[in-house]
């Protein structure tokens, strides 16, 4: 009788469409990395210095994957390209202890805006790294978008926070390990992804990490490991996000994480979003959004000849 809820839960799953359950598993992601940013601004408050909490969600992680590199055996410790795994793996390494301070430093809403630069950040570097064509529609999207960058942040005003272009230097990396991953061989394993992530991240944080090391109380214990394990986790729920279902349906609900970072932020710092931040914002998402959109269509048409953006 204990299994038939259960039962009836994976059945209710399974009618659902793959699209439907790639935008839960997307919704589940949003949620996870927004309580996240929570927690290490929670951390940060404390006085946790930023390569702690790197380390620590580095360590955490790779407990967590413990069961699933056990299950899939002694090759998921084996890349095709250790090389590239290693650079992209530095990239996020880095883009994460810099995601880490600069969540610290601004208000939650605000942050969360500055990671919707990041398709941005792969136009650019697709065109310079990988040779792709890209057209003057997504150029003028992306153009539109550092606008919308410059709103928020507004660099000379009194307002500015210098710690907004360490967020940025955060998506930059993101967007570096995002093509160096189009670069990867077929049929890389993500646990073997996410095993060189844990390792680079322990190796270029344990220095800084011990030598800032103040031994944190019970309740920053769980929220260390809460940051690992929810880390992973929404790592995980974005892989099966596109998995599942197609890119166009699911990125939009990824834009969920600017609403509940906006009510996190008040409700728990009681910061309230000023006009500049929630323009830049809105400017930003519309041409991200944009050029997901075309992005989508395109990969319809790459079949006809003379497809044009």
């Amino acid at each position: 009788m204990a299994d038939l809820p259960r039962s009836n839960i994976v059945a209710a799953w399974q009618r659902l469409s793959p699209n439907h359950r790639g935008a839960l598993w997307m919704i589940g992601a949003s949620l996870g990395f927004t309580v996240n940013s929570a927690f290490v601004k929670t951390l940060r408050a404390e006085d946790v210095d930023t390569f702690q909490i790197a380390f620590a969600r580095a360590l955490f992680s790779l407990a967590a994957l413990a069961p699933f590199c056990y299950r899939a055996g002694a090759g998921v410790w084996r890349s095709k390209a250790p090389g590239l795994q290693l650079g992209r793996s530095l990239c996020a390494a880095v883009a994460m202890i810099c995601g880490f301070y600069a969540v610290g430093q601004l208000p939650l809403a605000e942050f969360t805006a500055l990671t919707f630069t990041l398709p941005l950040f792969v136009v650019v570097l697709a065109v310079a790294m990988l040779k792709e064509e890209v057209r003057w529609r997504r150029w003028l999207a992306t153009i539109v978008g550092f606008l919308g960058v410059l709103i928020m942040v507004r660099p000379g005003a009194a307002a500015f926070d210098p710690a907004a272009l360490v967020a940025l230097a955060s998506v930059l990396g993101i967007a570096l390990a995002v093509v160096i991953l189009k670069k990867l061989p077929a049929g890389e394993s993500h646990v073997t992804m996410l095993i060189y992530f844990c390792f680079t991240s322990i190796a270029l944080s344990i220095g800084p990490a011990l030598y800032f090391w103040q031994w944190p109380t019970a309740w920053q214990w769980l929220l260390l490991a809460a940051v690992g394990v929810l880390g992973v986790g929404s790592q995980a729920m974005i892989i099966r996000a596109y998995r599942v279902g197609e890119a166009s349906f699911v990125a939009p609900f990824d834009y969920l994480k600017l609403i509940l970072a906006g009510l996190i932020g008040f409700l728990i710092f009681a910061e309230v979003p000023d006009a500049w931040t929630a323009l830049g914002a809105l400017v930003i998402v519309g041409s991200t959004f944009y050029i997901a959109r075309r992005e989508a269509a395109q990969r319809k048409v790459t079949a006809a000849p003379g497809a044009a953006e």
